[in-house]
This record gives C-alpha cells, structure tokens and sequence, in this order.
C-alpha cells in the first residue's frame, strides 16, 4: 500500500503532532486530573472568545451548512470547533474576515478528525462554491449583493483507526509501577478516539492516587499511528511519585467558630494514607456542620519537611440564624403548621439550637381536636472531644386524635456516630411522663427507654429522591415506672428505594416497606401512642388518620402490637418543574407482636408534583379499596417533599 507520506518508508510510523512528527505530553502534578495535550488525541476545544474581528471593510453575512458525514459523533466535533459557525451571528466580519475564519478551521477540522480516530481523513470548505484559498477571494466576495455568503463545510474522514496495543512504561527506568495494573478502556481494536486515550490515562492516574500517590502523572506519552495498517500505538509513560500520608489539616477562612472543633474535625486525616475519598469525606463532614456554606479541600504542591502531604480547608461561613415555616394538610387529620427558629453557632463550635412549635387540628374531633407541640433540640458535634454529635431534646405535647388524648413531657439525651458518609448509628436514653385518655381507659405513665437506631441513606436527595436507597431501624427497650412496671420492647424500621428509569430523573419508580412490632406487654398496658396505626399521609393514603387496625366497640381506633406497610409510586416529569404520580399503597396492623398480618387494606391514588429548590410541593389524591364505615371514602395530602 502507498504511503500516505511519500517521504517516509513503506510502513510509515508517524509520531503525531500538529508541528513535528513526534508529539510529548506534560501532565502538571499540581492537577494530576488535567489530561496531556497531545495534538493527536486531544479532543477538540471550541476557540477561545475572540478580539473583535481585525479585518476591515463593509460587513460580509454568511450562512455555514455541514454536509453530514454518517458519524453523529464526528458531525459534533467538527461543529464544536468551527470558528465560522460560533461567531456567526455574535461577532460580524467582512469578506477578508471571512476567508480567515475558513482558513483558521481547516486547522481545527483537521485536529477534530483526529480526535475522534479519523487520521486520514479530509475537509474541504467552500465560500460562494470556492476553496478559501482561492486568488482574490474575498474583493470577490465583497462585491457579491446583499445575499448571505454560502459556506459549505464536508467531511471525507476515511477509514476510523484502530487501537493495535496500549502499554504503560516507567517515565524513569526501574521505578515501580505495579500499582498502576494495565491499561483499562483502551483495548486493542476499539477506535482510537481522543477522549478514550485520555480517559485510560486518567483512570492510570486514579489507581495511583487511591494507592497514596498524590503527585502520580504522566509526563508524556508516545503515540505511534500506522498509516498502512489504520492502527495506532499509545505508551504511556508513568511517573507514580512519593507515597504521602495526611498532615495535620490547616483551616482557613473561618471567624467565629472555635479553631479547636475544627482541629477535631479535620483532624481525622491526620497520619492517614494518602486517599482522595478519604479527603472528600472529611470535607463533606467539615460541611455537615452546618456553620460553613461552603468548604473546599487543597492539598500541597509538594510534602513538607517530614514528608507529610499539607492539606487546607478553604471555609466560608453562613448566615447563624435560620428562621422557617412549613404546613400541611391531609383530610380527617386537618391542617398542621410548623414554625421554627435556629442557631447554627449558638456557643461559637457548631452547636445547633432549634425551636419549633407545631400545631394541628383534627377535623375528626371538631375544633376540639386542637394540638400542639413545643421542642427545644440542641446539637453538639464532637461532644466531649468524641467523634460523635450529642442530641438533647426536651418537649411538651398535646394530642387530640380520634384514638385517644395524650399530654406529656418528654426528655431525651443521646450520642449519634456517622461510621461512614452513609450510615450513621445513634445510641441513647429517654424519659416520658403523661397522662393518655381512650374510651375505655385512662392512663398515668412514666417511662424510661434505651433507644437504639441506625440510619443508612445513599439516595441523591433528601426530599426528591431518584436512585439509590435509604433505610433506619429504631429499638427501643422501655420501663414503665407506673404500677405495671411493664418493660417493653418497641422496634419500628422503614427502607425505601428508588430507580431512575430515564437517566434523566423524568420517570422515577420508588418503593418503600415498614415494620413494627412490640413485644413484653399486653396492649392496654401499653400507652396508646406507642401502639401501631395505619392509614392517612405517610402511611397508606385513601384511608383515615389511624384508621387501620384493631378497633374498639364504639368503631374507634385501639392500635395493635405489629405493623406492616408497603407502598409503590411511579413519579413522572412531564414539563419543566411540572410532575404527577401515581401510587399504591397497603398496610395493616395485627394485635400479636409477630404476625403484622391484620385487616390488610389498599389504597390507590394520583398526584401532582410541582419542583422548586427546598424540594416538590406535593398535592395527592387517594381512595380506599374497601372503604372503613365511617371514613372519607377518600384522602387529600398537601406537603413539600415526597410522601416518601
């Protein structure tokens, strides 16, 4: 086969470049994620913003068709970086600016063939039906009328070439590279795109960082393309650097929170190996505690005296106090209004103090039905130099529901542990004191607990969710002080999960399951408010506020030992911020702690969704399947954020 090159041999070996025959890449150590810019496999960028257009004369107009070349991908390229077709309209030019914009893209078309494996490929350009370089081009076009000059841009890309071997080598003979493996995303046979070339590099990057080498590059590579057999050769060559463990953080930009808890906090990478996840989780950590809008994580150009890696936290605190109202409403429960008010900073190391009252009113019981809660929570992260956030809550409650009244003061101190950014475990002790009032009975209580729960939650969002999935499990081993002297044990745990079936969030199917189950006390000896119900928002839609389950002779509500519900929504974009859903949900409530399995009821319904940024307003519809005597015969759910 004749060379393309006539200059060199039979098999012609040539070293790409757009000025010489043998190409070297820099990889800057500072940004090891910065790929080489090798001309021959370095995608095309579209050109920088332009100075205003130095050639002078009377403005020449011009339309710019690309003749398709049945490769989608190459089509895209070859627009990207066409000068002619992204400043067209922006930036106006004469018939000499013109030709120069033609000539400087010839250039670029030629760096996106080779981007995408077309490296003998062509591009031919035509202004009026003549090449730019064409004698007394542009006095021609000048002459021309008012009409738009006719550019035709066609590709002729050839044979796309092939990958024939991609290998790493030591930039410096004898160093350890192992670490690196093989070459991965780049095999022999695929196409040999730029973006695969860079790509391959990076994830050899990768490894070597996940491996403690913060400073891994690769200083060049050797890219060998053959032009009789459509094959091209890529070494390259690996520099792994020093293995690096953490120094102690430094934390900049911070004010007014104490530079102690932030030694703590950041202190965790201190002595560690070298690990960008590890580096992102304490970032993500410093964030989570709530004082700082922002926090980005620098690391050295080079280790310091005792060959540590330095690494600062870039921090912008935000706004301390937060102020906030939510509301709600769901038939036969009412309406419910929540309004709070929050120190993020309260005594100067993150120490968050919330103070919410809520008050709802049951349309079940007329405006009798009116309750409230009032709560104090603080937060305290690293409490007492631990890992580990310190929760105190103290409330005050009034309930008045259709099952039962209740009026207490609760109290509550516990310590939560995040293990890993996804699961967090929380252990603590718990008080309650109050009086219940049913039909049949009213009781005085005291109680003392240990709760024990777990939290994991890998989904996307906290309010719309659209992969992944989330779980928590609470225990909860009770002692009433009252003359029963009962112990209990009161386990409740939910799990949900959600499937993208679009890619893009536009169809999302979400799945959510509960348990609960009390065991060691029969049912009257237990305080109704910690006894299981089923039906209303959160639950099983369709159904009144705690209306599946055991009930009593006058019809109302007496709550069971066990619980089980499940529920299925198809959540569907269908414009903008504009979404509905329709769902189906089952639940029901057994009066022994094990079976769950009661008077099982489904309700099914649709909904509207609406998106802003603190999450969707919610708007649901549902109905019973078999409907209760003396329900709604239907339910209406308005919130923010998902049902589940």
């Amino acid at each position: 086969m004749p060379s393309l090159y006539p200059g060199l041999s039979f098999r012609s070996l040539l070293l790409i470049g757009l000025a010489s025959l043998q190409a070297q890449s820099q990889s800057v150590a500072q940004n090891p994620a910065q790929p080489p810019a090798d001309s021959a496999s370095e995608a095309p960028r579209p050109p920088a913003a332009p100075q205003p257009d130095d050639a002078e004369g009377p403005v020449r107009s011009y339309e710019i068709t690309f003749t398709p070349s049945g490769n989608a991908d190459l089509d895209t390229a070859l627009e990207g970086v066409s000068v002619m077709r992204r400043l067209r309209e922006s930036v106006p030019t004469s018939a000499e600016g013109l030709v120069a914009r033609a000539l400087q893209d010839l250039g670029n078309f030629r760096t996106a063939l080779r981007s995408e494996g077309y490296y003998g490929g062509t591009t031919r350009v035509t202004l009026a039906g003549q090449p730019p370089d064409a004698a007394d081009l542009a006095p021609r076009l000048a002459a021309m009328g008012p009409e738009p000059v006719q550019v035709v841009v066609t590709a002729e890309p050839g044979p796309q070439y092939r990958i024939s071997t991609a290998t790493l080598r030591p930039a410096v003979p004898g160093t350890d590279i192992g670490e690196a493996g093989e070459v991965a995303g780049l095999s022999p046979g695929d196409p040999a795109r730029a973006e695969a070339v860079n790509n391959a590099q990076e994830t050899v990057l990768t490894r070597f960082r996940d491996a403690g080498h913060p400073f891994a590059s690769v200083p060049r590579r050797e890219i060998t393309v053959d032009h009789d057999t459509k094959t091209m050769e890529v070494v390259y060559l690996v520099e792994p650097g020093p293995y690096a463990r953490f120094a102690q953080p430094a934390v900049e930009g911070s004010e007014n929170v104490d530079p102690e808890l932030l030694r703590l906090a950041s202190g965790v990478l201190a002595g560690e190996p070298y690990d960008p996840d590890e580096l992102d989780r304490v970032r993500r950590d410093i964030l989570a505690l709530g004082v700082f809008g922002t926090v980005r994580a620098r690391i050295g150009e080079r280790l310091d005296p005792d060959g540590r890696l330095p690494v600062t936290f870039l921090v912008a605190e935000r706004p301390f106090r937060a102020i906030g109202v939510t509301a709600g409403y769901e038939t036969r429960f009412g309406p419910t209004l929540r309004a709070y008010w929050e120190h993020r900073n309260i005594f100067g190391a993150a120490e968050r103090l919330r103070i919410e009252g809520e008050i709802s009113r049951t349309t079940q019981r007329g405006i009798s039905g009116t309750g409230y809660r009032l709560s104090t929570n603080l937060r305290q992260p690293w409490f007492a130099g631990l890992n580990a956030t310190a929760v105190t809550e103290l409330a005050v409650v009034r309930e008045r529901l259709l099952a039962y009244d209740r009026d207490a003061i609760l109290g509550s101190f516990s310590l939560e542990r995040k293990i890993n950014p996804r699961l967090t475990l929380s252990a603590g002790i718990a008080a309650e004191f109050g009086e219940t009032s049913e039909v049949d009975q009213d009781l005085t209580y005291s109680l003392l607990s240990l709760p024990l729960g777990a939290r994991y939650d890998n989904t996307d969002s906290v309010l719309d969710p659209s992969r992944g999935y989330r779980a928590s499990l609470v225990a909860a081993p009770t002692l009433s002080l009252a003359d029963s002297d009962a112990v209990f044990v009161r386990v409740r745990g939910v799990a949900s999960t959600y499937f993208d079936l679009t890619g893009n969030k536009g169809s999302v199917l979400a799945l959510r399951a509960g348990f609960g189950t009390l065991a060691g006390a029969q049912a009257n000896e237990i305080p109704p408010h910690l006894r299981f119900y089923a039906g209303g928002g959160g639950s099983v839609r369709g159904y009144d506020f705690q209306s599946i389950g055991p009930r009593r002779r006058d019809g109302t509500p007496r709550g069971g030992l066990s619980l089980l519900e499940g529920s299925i929504e198809l959540r569907q974009r269908i414009s903008g911020p504009y979404g509905i859903a329709v769902f189906a949900d089952a639940g029901s409530v057994g009066v022994d702690p094990l079976s769950g399995f009661g008077d099982i009821r489904v309700g099914v319904g649709v909904g509207f969704r609406y998106a802003t940024a603190i999450g969707p307003i919610r708007a649901d519809v549902a109905f019973p399947l078999s409907k209760i005597p003396g329900d709604a015969g239907y339910g209406l759910y308005v919130g923010i954020g998902q049902a589940f």
